[in-house]
């Protein structure tokens, strides 16, 4: 074992010194020199709870290198959290009272004092500062400086197959900082990492849709295929447009104009600004005005592999073209992170907090509950209310995998979307009729089965759930003030008597064989690159169609940012006109879709693929009367908009 290398400390009376032993042994400093060591404050949720005395390997070896982030409290976190609040709540006489970036990085962020403190602490102990931002001081360095900056030993723990290097102990900073560090990050090595929560083909491989299609919903009907639930079924549609969107959600004359929304994904598609007109052109939206697409992108790109950095292209591309599509005269900010990886994605995030670059941000991206330690949480929640007391809202994607269990065994939620400063989106199947008209919407929930080979019956219908809206209820986040009294008890207390956070808070349309069609150049099977077209879906198209949807609010309310949006939209709940309740069973029996799919996702060379799609079938949440987990209070309806017109 290595032993402790904090600084010692004389001349301290017994009476001084038993509360600082008694806080040494809470930080996992052995009891012998705890009378040796400067008081120190535990930076909570800093040891992974994967890092269990069963799972430990032993200490990690002093040569590895430590890359981490020490984030920066600032002078006033809880007045900070008070007054993200105060400015969000529609009944606070603070209500929409926000500060400008400068006025809120005077007000809430370090001073120069703190900063140099935190650096010369750092370097202290033998660390590298590497960077300086207003969020946080980026170091590496050694094990052996790593665990005397942080007051605990590195060890090495089993993590699945897996082993990482983590905390023995929650780390620590000096007392004699007065609590200007909020948090560390870096210090396990496990991936820190989000996915997209979507339902993309690889963009450097041609996918196209085969038919027949439907224009409408229920427009085709597939009348030579198997009945389903006792009747026909209509043919998955072609994938709806801007005009149809706009319609079933209540656009009316609105169009977002002298309203910013900002996208943050990784990464860049380089050909966005051509796929982004040429789709607006086909497809009847408004041209891009000249300056309306801007790209705020990293100096350089890592993890490109690891993160699959080609097939976050048609993330982009989903969120820009849908943003526009809806909201055709907002002035849209794309910002790329420079990896998938958490650090770089608060990095993006920070940048639209801190230069204001819109008051809307739609983020489609994230992972499991489980994967999120509370050290990131809190780095992530300083920049929502940073964001918050600027008037700034963000939305996340629920998450594609219903309950997750499925995809994990776990049942949880997914994150960011779980923190109670944001917007968490979920989605629906949207069934938008002739004309353009609302017909209805079920949550989004997919079981499939597939054509049996003699093509009169579904093959073990209705088949295995495949995908569906994210939401339940979090294990680590407390309930918010606003979802009391509209979320039911029940789903606030499933795993805690005091009451969780639930998700979502809205939704709108997700469902893959309801979708969005969406254009974007891809590589064909010869080589080259061409424009094509191809239906989508996940909460990837739910998250920047209520982004787009909240632009139109803010132009029908004056051009006033609606800031974080939560205390506002639960305040609507109920009232007439303003949601769509959906529910799993809308017409009253159930509802299902015929798709028919290319075998190599290209062409009929090798094939079709034939399945029927189940709606409503979201794993084991459910889509009722009321809130729900599946699409929280429901989706925009006709008096959505308008419910934010000043009167």
């Amino acid at each position: 074992m290595r032993s402790n290398r904090a600084t010692m400390r004389a001349g301290v009376s017994m009476a001084a010194t038993l509360p600082m032993i008694a806080g040494a042994l809470a930080l996992g400093i052995p009891a012998a020199h705890a009378a040796d060591q400067p008081a120190r404050n535990a930076l909570a949720g800093t040891k992974p709870a994967w890092a269990t005395p069963k799972a430990d390997k032993g200490s990690t070896a002093n040569s590895n290198r430590v890359h981490a982030r020490v984030y920066l409290a600032g002078r006033d976190a809880a007045g900070l959290a008070a007054y993200a609040k105060a400015v969000s709540d529609p009944s606070s006489p603070h209500y929409g009272k926000y500060l400008s970036a400068k006025k809120a990085q005077a007000r809430f962020g370090a001073t120069k004092a703190q900063v140099t403190a935190v650096k010369n602490w750092l370097k202290s102990a033998g660390l590298t500062v590497t960077s300086v931002t207003d969020h946080y001081v980026a170091v590496s360095g050694d094990v052996a400086a790593a665990e005397k900056a942080f007051g605990t030993q590195l060890h090495n723990y089993a993590k699945g197959a897996k082993t990482y290097r983590a905390p023995q102990h929650s780390a620590s900073a000096p007392a004699s900082l007065k609590g200007a560090v909020l948090t560390v990050t870096g210090l396990d090595n496990a991936p820190h990492k989000s996915d997209r929560a979507d339902q993309l083909p690889p963009p450097d491989a041609v996918f196209k849709n085969a038919g027949p299609f439907s224009s409408y919903y229920g427009s085709k009907t597939a009348s030579t295929l198997p009945s389903a639930y006792g009747q026909k079924i209509p043919y998955a549609i072609k994938g709806y447009t801007g005009k149809q969107l706009r319609a079933a959600y209540g656009a009316g004359k609105y169009t977002g104009k002298h309203v910013r929304i900002a996208i943050t994904d990784a990464y860049a598609s380089p050909t966005i600004a051509f796929d982004a007109g040429m789709y607006a052109k086909k497809n009847g939206d408004a041209a891009w005005k000249t300056s309306q697409l801007h790209q705020v992108l990293p100096a350089n790109y890592t993890h490109t592999e690891e993160c699959g950095a080609a097939g976050w292209y048609g993330e982009e591309t989903l969120d820009v073209e849908a943003v526009h599509a809806v909201a055709p005269a907002a002035d849209v900010t794309y910002v790329g992170a420079a990896s998938c990886y958490d650090d770089d994605l608060l990095d993006s995030l920070s940048k639209v907090v801190d230069n204001h670059l819109a008051d809307i941000v739609s983020n489609s991206w994230g992972d499991i509950e489980a994967n999120q330690t509370p050290d990131l949480a809190a780095a992530y929640d300083q920049v929502f209310q940073l964001g918050a007391v600027q008037g700034i809202g963000f939305y996340f994607s629920s998450g594609d995998n219903g309950d997750e269990v499925a995809n994990t065994g776990t049942k949880q939620v997914d994150t960011p979307a779980n923190s109670a400063w944001v917007t968490a989106v979920g989605g629906t199947s949207l069934a938008v009729g002739k004309h353009n008209k609302y017909e209805w919407e079920t949550g989004w929930g997919t079981e499939k089965a597939t054509l049996a080979a003699d093509g009169k019956s579904w093959t073990g219908f209705p088949g295995a759930f495949t995908s569906g809206a994210g939401g339940g209820t979090s294990k680590t986040v407390p309930q918010p003030y606003y979802q009391k009294g509209v979320v039911p008890n029940a789903l606030a207390t499933a795993n805690n008597a005091a009451g969780n956070r639930v998700v979502p808070d809205i939704a709108a349309i997700a469902d893959p064989t309801t979708g969005f069609l969406v254009g974007q150049t891809q590589t064909f099977p010869d080589g080259s690159q061409q424009y094509s077209e191809y239906r989508i879906g996940g909460t990837s198209l739910a998250a920047p169609t209520i982004a787009a949807i909240q632009a139109l609010a803010q132009e029908a309310g004056g051009g006033k940012a609606l800031g974080f949006a939560n205390p506002a939209i639960y305040s609507k709940f109920g009232k007439k006109g303003v949601f769509h309740d959906v529910t799993d069973n809308p017409t009253g029996h159930g509802l299902a879709n015929a798709r028919v799919d290319f075998a190599n996702g290209f062409d009929a060379a090798d094939g079709l693929l034939t399945s029927v799609r189940s709606l409503g079938k979201d794993s084991s949440l459910s889509a009722v009367k009321g809130y729900d987990d599946v699409t929280g209070v429901g989706s925009p309806a006709g008096g959505y908009v308008k419910s934010y017109r000043r009167h």
